[in-house]
Formats: C-alpha cells, structure tokens, sequence
C-alpha cells in the first residue's frame, strides 16, 4: 500500500478511473462555486414559502460532493478541494474587480483611426432606471448606470461573505463527518452525512446572510426579522436537500466503492 493513502493502487487503468471520478465530483464542487459566485444575489426566487437568492440553488450540491471526496478518497483529498474552492473564490472575485475598474467602451473614448460606431456600447450596457437603486455594498445608483456595476456590487458583497461562510462551513463539514465517521467506526453513513452536513449549512445560512445584508441591516433597511426570515428559508432549503441527497448518497458510495476497489471503512484507521 502506497504510504499515507487509503488504498492501493492496484494497476493504471484503476489508478485512472479513480482519479476520473475525483475530477468528477472536484468539477461539480468548484463550477458549483463559480456559479454561485456569479450569480449571486442578482435574482430572488420563492419556492413555496422560502425566499432564496438563485445562486443557493445549487450549493447543496457542494456539501455531497465533500462527503463523497470524505468518504472515498479520504480527509486531506476533501480539505484539498475546499482550498481550491477558496483559489477560485479569489479567482472570480478578482476578474470582477478587473473588470469593473477598467472604463467601458464609449464613442466619447473612440480612438479617431477607428470607424464611427465601432466603440458604441450595447444597448444592454448601460441600465435605464426609473429611480435609485441602494445596492449591497451601500452606493446609491441612478439611472443610465452600467449593468456590470450592479452585478459587481451584488456579486463582489456575496462572495466576500461566501467566502467567509464557505470556509467556516466546508471544513466544519469534513471535520464533523470524520468525526462522526471514527465515533461509529465507519457504520452509519446517513448520520455523518445529515450530522455533518445540517450543522455546517446553519453555520452557511447564517454567516451568509448577515454578512451579504450587513449595510441593509446597520441602515435599517433590513430588521432583524426579515434577516431571520432569509437565515431560515437559506437554511430550511439546504436542510430538506440535505435529507434528501441522504438515498442517492447511500447508492452512490455502495456504487463506487465497487466500481473504485475503495473500502471507505478502512479510512477511519488511517
């Protein structure tokens, strides 16, 4: 057995498929990430009762992908991924700093040895608003603003807390479920996987959305209540998937851990 690792490598082609997999489920956790980062809060949706920024739609997914990285391939793989969540935390967050201090393209700023309307901005550039609009980080924008700086001061706010609660919940995630994972001598996978994962998205929920509203609420345009009532339908939609993901999560390891030779019972000893 290659030291420090929790199963051998018995040939190249099994070497391969299990690495494929990895990537796989690496992939899902860090386009989530980048998708979440992106969107944001620039749309609110309801879900029945639940009121919920469109990026936490699919961040649940990233609490799976942790589990089964935890599960199969071992704590310093899934600590690794979170770290490469908080690179490209930074990444996404840097190229939206970019690209709002450079100047838009404006037939003012035209070079005069390029041709008349080459430099005109599309129409979508520039938003046409009826009044103004307080946006997340406390600026006040009036109409005939650039989109961008909407989306940047929505995005730039929610990935600053995204990454203060990302942080704080993916690690309490892989730490609870190697916890519960040695307490129960690798048996019951459903509670390392609701155990760790309901209590790290009330962690996310909470930092989350005190953090991104931090400027509504310090001004008063948020109340705590209204801040509660984001905090509980974040948390209450991450919970119900939660539990969900728990039969798919259970197939998925019998799957893999046959289709990858891996014996996740032997990671608890390690």
């Amino acid at each position: 057995m290659a030291e420090g690792l929790p199963y051998e490598y018995a040939d190249t082609r099994l070497h391969e498929r299990r690495e494929r997999v990895f990537l796989v489920l690496a992939g899902f956790f860090v386009g989530t990430m980048a998708m979440l980062n992106i969107v944001g809060i620039t749309h609110f949706v309801h879900i029945g009762p639940l009121a919920l920024a469109v990026g936490v739609l699919p961040y649940p997914l990233t609490f799976l992908c942790t589990d089964f990285i935890s599960e199969l391939y071992g704590r310093r793989r899934a600590n690794f991924v979170v770290w490469l969540g908080l690179v490209l935390n930074l990444f996404v967050i840097g190229t939206l700093w970019l690209g709002h201090q450079l100047p838009g393209i404006s037939e003012a700023a035209r070079p005069a040895w390029l041709p008349v309307g080459s430099w005109e901005p599309p129409p979508w550039q520039v938003l046409p608003l009826s009044g103004a609009v307080h946006l997340p980080n406390g600026e006040v924008m009036g109409a005939g603003g650039p989109v961008f700086h909407i989306i940047y001061a929505c995005t730039a706010g929610a990935v600053l807390a995204s990454m203060c609660a990302y942080m704080a919940a993916q690690f309490c995630d892989v730490a609870l479920f190697h916890f519960w994972k040695r307490l129960t001598r690798g048996r019951h996978l459903w509670l390392r996987n609701n155990g760790s994962t309901m209590i790290s998205q009330l962690v996310d929920a909470t930092m989350v959305i005190f953090i991104t509203f931090r400027q509504d609420l310090l001004s008063g345009r948020k109340t705590l209540a209204a801040m509660a009532v984001l905090v509980g339908s974040n948390y209450l939609f991450k919970f119900v998937v939660a539990l969900l993901d728990t039969i798919p999560f259970y197939i998925g390891v019998k799957f893999l851990s046959k289709y990858l030779k891996i014996d996740p019972q032997k990671e608890h000893n390690l």
